[in-house]
Formats: structure tokens, C-alpha cells, sequence
């Protein structure tokens, strides 16, 4: 099973890089793919630009076994529509077990997902459940509900039985760690560290990213 984990990851941190070692570790992923977008279908453009966070998200896996970052998505340029993604993978990989990983927030408004049913169609949908989040929560979106209702895995055994079509639920590690909050802190010259790995602090501080002031904390 190959595990799809997507972001602008403006920047990287600690956060992304637990949970994705969680669900990693717990399903048993052959290989963990980090895949930037290029510009995102849901929420504003980043503020750093592909070359950096390509460089940050690069220097934040390397030296991890099976986990590879993917540039699929900032080649193709333009809005980075997860289903087109899922399509070039499943005719490179055409019977591997895709696993497509996301936060409960995500699934929450999976629905106005372009081309969502589709996405179902091509890869399991692994959701990161964190402390204090449930499906029952997701009540209020009935589309969304009853699609878990109707395609959730209760067994981790189902989803290596076929090669997509099935929602799992993985509980994380609560991290709230955000990469807005990150953004702000740079702004306001605090320091970062311990939210994000030293390479990519080292990073930011070098290229004075998401600074207005200048050179931000150490």
C-alpha cells in the first residue's frame, strides 16, 4: 500500500510529519508519498513559493526510508484537483493499493471535493482522527456521513482486499501545530522552534520567509 499525503505545506511541520508517521507505521505503508499542490482548489494561494517549499518539505523527509516527496502536482501547475492526481498515479500504479490521507477537517467538506465520488473510485480514504474529533461529529454534513456510513473499513485487513473505495479511520496524535499559526509567529518575529524540524527553521531564517521585519527568532 502506498500511502498519498497532499499540502501546500507552507511550511512543513511537525505536525504533518508525526501524523503521516503514525498512519505510516500503522498501516503498514510500503511507501509514504508527500505531494505539494501547486495552487490549492479550497483555501488561499501559499505565501512561499514552489522552489521553497519543495526545498523545506525535501529537507524535512530526507534520510526517511519509503517516504519520498512527489512533484507531480507543481509540474502540472495550475489548481491541483486531487482527482487528477489520483488518475496519474493509478496508470502508473494501476493495481497498487492507494491509501489517500486526510485530516477530519478535510473529510468534513469532502463533498464540494472536485470530482469527489471519483476520488472514492481511485484510492481508501484514510482519515486522521485526532483526540476529541469523531465521524459522529460529522453528522452535520449528511452527504459526507452517510459516504463514511456506506464505505468505512472496520478491519485494517479490508483495505488490502482491493486496491481503493474504503474510508479508515486512524486516531493520531493530538499536534496543534498549524503552518498559519507558524506563518504569523515569523511575522511577528517569535521563534518556531520545536514546531517545525531544525532544517526547515534554519530554512526560513535563511531566506527570511513569512518575515515583515526581517531576520525572525532564533
Amino acid at each position: 500500500m502506498i500511502g498519498i499525503y497532499g499540502g501546500t505545506f507552507d511550511p512543513v511541520h511537525l505536525g504533518h510529519l508525526r501524523t503521516a508517521l503514525e498512519v505510516r507505521q500503522a498501516l503498514q505503508l510500503q511507501q509514504l508519498r508527500f505531494i505539494p499542490c501547486a495552487t490549492p482548489p479550497h483555501r488561499t494561494p501559499p505565501l512561499a513559493n514552489e522552489l521553497h517549499r519543495l526545498a523545506m518539505l525535501r529537507s524535512a523527509v530526507t534520510g526517511q526510508r519509503d517516504v519520498i516527496v512527489d512533484t507531480r502536482e507543481l509540474d502540472r501547475g495550475g489548481v491541483s484537483y486531487m482527482v487528477d492526481t489520483l488518475l496519474s498515479l493509478r496508470a502508473e500504479l494501476p493495481e497498487t493499493t492507494l491509501c489517500l490521507i486526510m485530516g477530519m477537517d478535510a473529510l468534513r467538506y469532502f463533498d464540494s471535493w472536485h470530482r469527489y465520488l471519483e476520488i472514492l473510485s481511485l484510492a481508501h480514504i484514510v482519515v486522521m482522527q485526532r483526540p476529541g474529533n469523531s465521524v459522529e461529529g460529522l453528522r452535520s454534513q449528511p452527504t459526507v456521513y452517510t459516504l463514511i456510513e456506506q464505505h468505512r473499513a472496520m478491519q485494517l485487513q479490508e483495505l488490502r482486499r482491493q486496491p481503493a473505495g474504503l474510508i479508515w479511520v486512524q486516531p493520531v496524535t493530538q499536534l496543534a501545530i498549524s503552518a498559519t499559526a507558524i506563518r504569523g509567529m515569523c511575522a511577528r518575529n517569535e521563534s518556531i522552534q520545536y514546531l517545525v524540524p531544525d532544517v526547515v527553521r534554519d530554512y526560513i531564517h535563511q531566506h527570511t520567509l513569512y518575515c515583515e521585519r526581517g531576520a525572525i527568532a532564533n
